[in-house]
């Protein structure tokens, strides 16, 4: 199975001070045969949550590099899912402006074969990261 990360659980794995990171790297080190995906939207958030928290301390450099890095490690190896969905794709249970990336990444997980991996409770149809 194929999961696309969203941008918490991307941030909670590639960094290792997260309050989730060892819930999400327990995930994925138990699940072998999974295969882990990111796409525009969870690597740029990713290195936008690490350069503007200042919990984090990141430059937007520095998030970038720690990005690629985890992209390249070999036991969490990230693929990446092109992005060809507009607006259009949003699906009805989008109601609220905190829904939108969450429903864009869920339809885009599900047109490639794909689930959508987090660790919010409330996103219908994804893949919530056990604890």
């Amino acid at each position: 199975m194929i999961y696309l990360l969203d941008v918490n659980a991307l941030v909670a794995l590639g960094f290792i001070n997260h309050e989730f990171h060892a819930r999400v790297a327990s995930w994925v080190q138990s699940s072998k045969s999974q295969h882990l995906a990111s796409c525009s939207i969870t690597e740029l958030g990713f290195v936008r949550v690490l350069a503007q928290a200042p919990a984090y301390g990141f430059t937007v450099t520095q998030a970038r590099t720690l990005l690629l890095r985890l992209k390249e490690v070999r036991t969490s190896r990230l693929a990446f899912i092109p992005d060809e969905h507009d607006v259009s794709h949003l699906p009805g249970w989008v109601r609220a402006p905190k829904q939108v990336t969450d429903g864009h990444l869920s339809k885009l997980a599900a047109a490639h074969g794909a689930g959508l991996a987090t660790l919010d409770e409330n996103i219908p149809g994804s893949y919530l990261i056990p604890k």
